[in-house]
């Protein structure tokens, strides 16, 4: 049966989180609902990681099997004029029935964006973290380059999902300004924990704002014990950007 690979920008604002759930609207569900209208057969769609409530994705990666005879282009156009404008389909292909877009995946890179200084940006409030108190640039950097490598994140990891294994490769992790001021946070690894970047964010913050050291870090990797590490972000900030293959 032909397996058709979907790249997905969508505003994770008025979902659920990607993964379908019976109480409420999600990503996955309404991309399924959209397959089923096009080629008159249902299909399940698996998504390359899944998306927390209110996160969002620049190029999240999905596949699903169909014994339908449209085209890939024909699939992209037809799903984008059913799915609502909060989600739209960048690109349909189709792959050999082997892919699979989780188990396949090779590396996942996030954004997270924060808004600091005294004034908030309205037209902007699903997309970034406000933070009124200063941050240091500088000492977030530093911070995040002790993630780097392959570490055991457990003191990082949400819980209602652990892992067995707990070790993660991190190849990038690095802030930055945007064009719009606002501070960027980029992480690149082979996989990550429930609410791992979060979880890294709200930590990085404590140590922007002077709670923590840069040189803790290392520490609280060490204590593989969440209670050390810092709050957990809010969801809008976190943008899921690319899975690599």
């Amino acid at each position: 049966m032909p397996n058709f690979r979907l790249t997905l920008e969508y505003d994770g604002t008025a979902y659920r989180g990607w993964q379908r759930q019976a109480d409420g609207p999600t990503v996955q569900a309404e991309i399924e609902r959209a397959i089923a209208a096009l080629t008159g057969s249902p299909a399940t769609v698996i998504g390359a990681g899944r998306t927390d409530a209110g996160v969002h994705a620049l190029g999240q990666t999905a596949h699903f099997h169909s014994a339908t005879r449209l085209g890939p282009e024909v699939l992209r156009r037809g799903l984008n004029a059913l799915l609502p404008e909060d989600i739209a389909v960048r690109e349909c292909l189709q792959v050999p029935e082997s892919f699979h877009a989780r188990y396949d995946a090779r590396s996942k890179r996030y954004r997270y964006r924060i808004r600091n200084g005294e004034v908030r940006s309205p037209l902007e409030r699903h997309r970034c973290w406000f933070l009124h108190r200063p941050l240091d640039l500088d000492r977030m950097r530093r911070a995040a380059a002790h993630l780097v490598g392959r570490r055991d994140f457990k003191s990082f990891e949400s819980s209602g999902s652990p892992r067995a294994h707990t070790v993660r490769c991190v190849t990038a992790a690095d802030w930055s300004l945007d064009d719009q001021g606002c501070f960027r946070f980029e992480i690149e690894a082979d996989g990550f924990l429930r609410g791992m970047v979060r979880n890294v964010v709200g930590t990085l913050v404590a140590v922007g704002s002077g709670r923590l050291a840069p040189e803790d870090i290392p520490r609280i990797l060490e204590a593989r014990d969440r209670r050390r590490a810092g709050a957990c972000a809010p969801p809008h900030g976190l943008f899921l950007l690319r899975v690599t293959y």
